[in-house]
């Protein structure tokens, strides 16, 4: 079974107060007099859809518009995956409730599954489900870009995938195009910092310094400096301690006078002096370590000039290149990585840039022949479409006329910067390709074919974008297709024709269709009506289901407001027995339309 929108519940949206919608699998007609509130069912279908939410609709005095619609039939279907990811949960019968409100301060709220979720999962959610035609919808087809969107449509893979390549391959095409006009318009100021870069990284080079030289060399220098002085002190450190080197007895040192005072303490008669002399032993040792310490300090100590010369020198160097690239050394050298890493894209060379030209050249070709594959699977489909249209076109009393779709080339104008050579010619490379596509109509045999808005009638126009829109909906994956007065302008038994289709349509899809035609809804499996009362001074219209015998009442009115005369009921009841005898003719046959194949 097919996934089906199943109910729609509207709340305080424009004219309608609340109602809902039973909506049927098949076809369901939605009709009313003017001004009473169809617009809104659509309005539903759009917020339902993710479409935008205007305070405008919400209805006047209340403080939210509120539309619900519960979906049938999701399991395994790509909308039950949109569903799951965005964490909602069925309810017990497997169904999904998606809800969108629309308060009066223009914030807009969605959910589905009983989870708030940003309108934009509701969107996309609904583009599995929903596809909503209107007569906008209509206008926008008259337009040359989405005549070409519709061929790709309706052609399905066959198209869709020589476009993704046809789209990558452009896309490195303009790359390579603009770094290559970037390089040339560029290589006397690329090649300018290019020579900065080499001298800057010769200079650094020449140097060679270590990483956190800058660093040891003050402290070589502060004790080369300070030598003499550093002398001085550890030399009369060392006297203090160890005595005259000459044995000076003027000069004992701290060793000698508790080297005496040991002597005097052992020989002492008192047993407490005796005891001291162990800890003025273990005093003599400590001195003894220190003065052998500070006679190798001043053993290592160098006081030659011409080493402190030397790192003075050195110093002199690296504060040349620490003054130009960076604060210290360390700087320096993360500054010599960098310019090396940018040195190497500025390739600015004739080699490089005859490398990036034969590379362009090259993906200009790829580009070229995929164009050609392009326009030729357009072209395949769009006589296919053209024809299936013009067949469409047969039973809605426009057997005279034909469609033609033309796919043509689109010449590329002086000095465009996505000018393509494709088989001699110059060609506008766009992102959907190099053509052009044009809707024709030809009125009649031997007419002269005419862009489509100019050679139909206002009801002609109807019948051709019913038409397309039909042929295009046998390959719709979207399972419930709506139609908001597509069938405007048109009459008599081509109003006939329009429901015999969608109902056929139905076979295949869910359809729900605003009309004003009753030779449309006669067709329709299920009859919705939106009337418009005052109670109470207040105006609010509602939506029922209407029975057989109201049914035939509004089909009377539509035809010609005649719902009170014998006349116009006994044309009602012929125009439902001709659908209902149609529809079973066709359960019987069991034959569906044939699709296209993908």
């Amino acid at each position: 079974m097919r996934p089906v929108l199943a109910e729609m519940r509207i709340q305080d949206l424009g004219v309608i107060d609340e109602a809902t919608l039973e909506l049927h699998p098949g076809f369901t007609v939605v009709t009313g007099e003017t001004g009473a509130g169809k617009t809104m069912v659509v309005t539903g279908l759009h917020l339902l859809s993710g479409g935008r939410g205007e305070a405008s609709r919400v209805r006047s005095g209340k403080s939210k518009a509120v539309v619900e619609g519960r979906f049938e039939n999701l399991t395994g279907t790509p909308a039950a995956a949109v569903a799951t990811d965005a964490g909602a949960e069925p309810d017990e019968d497997g169904s999904l409730i998606a809800l969108r409100t629309v308060a009066t301060d223009g914030r807009s709220r969605a959910h589905v599954g009983g989870r708030s979720v940003p309108v934009g999962v509701l969107s996309y959610l609904a583009e599995q489900l929903i596809a909503v035609h209107g007569q906008n919808d209509q206008l926008r087809l008259l337009r040359p870009a989405e005549q070409r969107a519709v061929i790709d449509r309706f052609a399905g893979d066959a198209v869709a995938d020589v476009l993704g390549r046809y789209r990558s391959v452009r896309e490195e095409w303009l790359a390579v195009t603009n770094e290559l006009a970037d390089r040339t318009r560029r290589a006397k100021e690329l090649a300018r910092e290019a020579e900065m870069l080499r001298l800057g990284l010769e200079e650094i080079t020449a140097v060679d310094p270590r990483p956190g030289e800058d660093v040891e060399l003050v402290d070589q220098a502060r004790r080369l400096a300070d030598a003499d002085q550093l002398r001085e002190a550890a030399t009369g450190a060392s006297y203090a301690v160890a005595g005259s080197p000459d044995g000076d007895p003027d000069i004992p040192g701290a060793l000698g006078l508790i080297g005496e005072a040991q002597r005097r303490l052992a020989g002492a008669d008192d047993p407490r002096l005796r005891d001291l002399e162990p800890r003025l032993a273990e005093a003599a040792v400590l001195l003894t370590d220190v003065g052998a310490e500070l006679t190798a300090y001043l053993d290592g100590l160098d006081a030659d000039p011409a080493a402190l010369e030397r790192v003075l020198a050195r110093q002199a160097e690296l504060k040349a290149i620490t003054r130009k690239y960076a604060a210290d050394v360390d700087g320096v050298l993360a500054w010599a990585r960098d310019a090396a890493d940018r040195l190497s894209g500025l390739d600015t060379s004739e080699e490089a840039l005859g490398e990036l030209a034969a590379r362009k050249t090259a993906l200009a070709a790829e580009l070229a022949e995929i164009a050609v594959a392009l326009t030729a699977a357009r072209a395949e489909a769009a006589d296919e479409l053209a024809k299936a249209v013009t067949d469409e076109l047969g039973g809605l009393a426009m057997g005279q006329s034909s469609i033609q779709i033309s796919v043509r080339p689109k010449p590329a104008e002086a000095g465009d910067a996505l000018a393509l050579d494709v088989g001699g010619q110059s060609l506008h490379a766009g992102p959907d390709g190099v053509d052009e596509v044009e809707l024709l109509l030809v009125a009649h045999d031997g007419a002269q074919p005419l862009p489509v808005h100019k050679g139909a009638s206002g009801g002609e126009l109807s019948r051709v974008m019913l038409a397309i829109e039909v042929v295009l909906a046998h390959s719709e994956p979207v399972p419930t297709l709506v139609f908001d007065e597509v069938d405007a302008g048109v009459g008599g038994r081509a109003a006939v024709e329009i429901g015999r289709r969608l109902a056929r349509l139905a076979r295949t899809h869910q359809v729900i269709v605003v009309t004003h035609l009753a030779q449309v809804a006669a067709f329709a499996d299920r009859h919705l009506i939106v009337d418009k009362g005052t109670h109470g001074g207040v105006t609010r219209s509602d939506v029922r289901t209407l029975d057989e015998t109201d049914r035939v009442v509004e089909l009377a009115r539509m035809l010609a407001g005649m719902e009170s005369t014998e006349t116009g009921r006994a044309h009602a009841e012929e125009l439902l027995a001709l659908a209902d005898g149609e529809k079973h003719d066709w359960e019987l046959s069991g034959r569906p339309r044939p699709k296209r194949k993908r």
